[in-house]
């Protein structure tokens, strides 16, 4: 019973797992091949998985049981969270770390949520300001430094941050689109249209800019190839659909402040397995951070 009643909770925190474990996978995989053959086709690996999940789970291969108005939405879900926020994501990787551009998503929620305030007329009390400047603080911590007798300077290419909060919009868009559009519909095959549509949209970039020949290559990458398998089966595979999952069974503030402890269980395997070197006020930042999106949603 309990498990039930927890159930979009649940899925939620089992969603913060599997993104560190992408995130670290893809950032390897990224560094050897490049964001754009590692985001097609981790999705394409990824649509091979569901619908061999949906053979045995649903009988059908295919989401041919969805209406017009779930093709729609969630097709344009794909578009503005797997190519543009995912695109932008990726390249934020070679140059700030998984670590750092995990820890600027924690913006997702409360972007999404001031997203529904100006578009939508919600309500943002003070309990709301006051988690966003918490959120806006945490991350300021860990990416401006001062030493002594110098100004206070940012520790990481503007590019990369600016590629991050990119990144955020796509991410906060796509999750919008996602409930409207996908209502009470299966979640995995609500995240195969959207890989689909993913999938359309990269393949567009891919021969409007001749990197058909970088696709190629990238599968002779032994090394990259793992991380994107590995990444594939953890990200738009478990990843996306438990966070379908998530926000089909509780409040979407509550799973999107669920999600967003990556920041903090990405630390440990970022700096064991990859060799950075995180500082106490990264840790003190990170934590700050996802308090405030916290408290965003209280």
């Amino acid at each position: 019973m309990l498990m039930q009643a927890y159930t979009g909770e649940l899925a939620a925190l089992l969603v913060a797992v599997f993104w560190t474990i992408t995130a670290l996978s893809f950032e390897l995989a990224t560094q050897r091949v490049g964001s754009l053959a590692v985001n097609f086709i981790r999705l394409a690996f990824a649509l091979v998985f569901l619908s061999i999940y949906g053979i045995f789970a649903r009988g059908l291969a295919w989401p041919s049981d969805a209406g017009s108005h779930e093709w729609i939405w969630l097709a344009l879900s794909g578009l503005v969270g797997f190519v543009f926020g995912d695109y932008f994501l990726f390249h934020s990787y070679r140059l700030i770390s998984s670590r750092i551009a995990m820890l600027i998503m924690t913006f997702v929620p409360p972007v999404t949520a001031l997203l529904g305030w100006i578009i939508l007329g919600e309500k943002m009390g003070a309990l709301h300001l006051a988690g966003m400047t918490l959120t806006v603080g945490g991350i300021s911590l860990t990416i401006f430094s001062k030493v002594k007798g110098q100004k206070i300077q940012l520790k990481y290419p503007v590019k990369g941050l600016l590629f991050a909060f990119l990144g955020v919009l796509g991410q906060a868009g796509g999750l919008v689109l996602s409930k409207y559009g996908m209502r009470d519909y299966d979640p995995f095959a609500a995240t195969q249209i959207r890989i689909i549509a993913g999938l359309i949209g990269f393949s567009l970039i891919i021969v409007l800019n001749r990197k058909i020949p970088l696709i190629i290559s990238a599968f002779k990458n032994s090394k990259a190839m793992w991380g994107i398998t590995t990444g594939s089966i953890f990200g738009p595979f478990l990843g996306v659909s438990f966070s379908l999952i998530a926000i089909q069974y509780t409040n979407t503030g509550v799973a999107a402040t669920l999600m967003a402890i990556v920041p903090i269980l990405i630390i440990p395997p970022a700096a064991i397995f990859l060799k950075q070197k995180v500082s106490l006020m990264d840790y003190i930042g990170a934590v700050i951070s996802v308090g405030g999106v916290a408290l965003f949603f209280v």
